[in-house]
């Protein structure tokens, strides 16, 4: 059986690249690397009821859109072009794609005993996730000492 299932893999200020499959990484790590585990273990999930995904996102998904301007769904704002890539949006944007997917997957998986969450994980964890870009590095670095490590001491 299969309780509980935590999707908590992230890339942050990563410079553009694209994956073997074509994708912007940001997007593949952030978000359809969940999407696709949580698709192969949906059966699992579902045996296992009652179960439970939790999907860790971000604030900062508020700091973005992923809609045209009629209000379509915009595919090209998920996998941008070189020329069209900022690391922060992109993170953002995967992030806002987490909290979408997490909502589906509840309202979808809840009725067979399968409930779904998404959540921050607060601003105050230090990580090594800002490990790509030496100006958030700064960042995080002026703020560590208002932060808790991930580490047990």
């Amino acid at each position: 059986p299969l309780h509980i299932l935590v999707c908590n893999a992230a890339t942050f200020g990563s410079p553009w690249c694209l994956t073997e499959d074509g994708l912007e990484s940001t997007f593949q790590v952030n978000h359809l690397g969940h999407f696709y585990l949580v698709q192969l273990l949906e059966d699992v999930l579902r045996r296992s009821s009652p179960a439970r995904v939790v999907v860790v996102s971000s604030e900062s998904h508020r700091f973005t859109e992923i809609k045209d301007s009629s209000g379509k769904l915009d595919f090209s704002l998920l996998s941008p072009s070189k020329k069209e890539y900022w690391a922060m949006l992109a993170y953002n944007r995967s992030k806002l794609c987490n909290i979408l997917f997490s909502n589906e997957l509840n309202r979808r998986l809840s009725p067979h005993g399968v409930t779904s969450n998404s959540v921050h994980p607060g601003n105050m964890i230090y990580s090594s996730i800002h490990h790509n870009w030496w100006v958030y590095t700064l960042l995080f670095t002026l703020a560590r000492p208002f932060t808790k490590s991930m580490v047990s001491e």
